[in-house]
């Protein structure tokens, strides 16, 4: 296992899919030092939703780590309650995907503008000529 300078597990660096489940329960727990236990009671509340393999073996995903670091600081370091963890990391997520849709609608309209642009230019061109 490799160990970052803290002596914690390090997680691979990334490459590809935050999304795809490849870590086992244990795993994770040695990652965030959080129990096995206290893993699984987070997916119980919904907190965490790892996958299941095809023998029900739940399976973390990098995005599901960082969620998990993410709920160990606000516990630890902020005294946040596993309620208002919930309250948190729901409104996070419902701002993140806010901010993905508005940018998804920024770069289209930035498309048609550039589209617009060309097709009065062209229309310029053929005028003037």
């Amino acid at each position: 296992m490799v160990f970052d300078d803290e002596n914690q597990p390090a997680r691979n660096t990334r490459s590809g899919d935050d999304d795809m489940p490849m870590f086992y329960i244990g795993v994770v727990a040695q990652i965030t030092g959080t129990h096995p236990q206290t893993l699984r009671n987070y997916e119980r509340i919904g907190l965490v939703r790892p996958e299941r393999s095809q023998g029900s073996v739940r399976m973390y995903s990098n995005r599901d780590v960082d969620r998990v670091q993410r709920i160990r600081r606000l516990t630890q370091q902020l005294g946040a309650n596993l309620a208002g963890v919930e309250m948190i990391l729901n409104l996070t997520d419902r701002i993140e995907r806010m901010q993905h849709d508005h940018e998804t609608e920024f770069r289209a309209m930035q498309q048609r503008h550039a589209d617009e642009i060309r097709r009065l230019k062209e229309m310029l061109a053929r005028i003037t000529s």
